[in-house]
């Protein structure tokens, strides 16, 4: 089931990156023609309005090549009885799998909430064991398995 759950995050990754790829070919060719068509103050604004678009999406590949290395390391990470990175959790509320945020993951009839070890609940939840509780959101919940 884990690598099911590795895998589906690995492909949310390469959907992300392929698309914000896509948009930074469209802006490159938005830019050539730019040059091509236009003179002046509004050939200015427009090459920085496309300058600016471009930057933000870098900055974005950039977070998700580093959301890939993360998959990659917690992939590597050894099973351990205490939830850790790359840990997949059941509790009494809710499943997760503390990797990287890509939200709600369907695996078989289970469904399961693929989140960063930086989030509040990933929080609550690392360093702890099976049979353990952990409070979140102001409610008692107990960690029914670790894998």
């Amino acid at each position: 089931m884990k690598e099911q759950l590795f895998e589906a995050c690995k492909k949310y990754l390469h959907h992300r990156i392929n698309r914000i790829l896509a948009a930074m070919k469209d802006l490159e060719e938005s830019l050539e023609n730019e040059s091509k068509s236009s003179a002046g103050d509004k050939y200015e604004t427009g090459r920085e309005m496309i300058n600016l678009e471009f930057d933000k999406l870098t900055g974005q590949l950039g977070e998700f090549r580093k959301l890939e290395r993360t998959l990659t390391m917690a992939r590597r990470k050894a099973p351990a009885n205490t939830i850790q990175l790359g840990s997949l959790v059941k509790t009494s509320v809710a499943n997760y799998f503390i990797v990287i945020p890509a939200g709600e993951i369907l695996d078989g009839n289970e469904k399961f909430y693929a989140i960063g070890a930086n989030s509040p609940v990933a929080q609550a939840l690392l360093g702890k064991k099976v049979k353990e509780s952990f409070d979140f959101n102001g409610n008692t919940n107990e960690i029914l398995l670790v894998e």
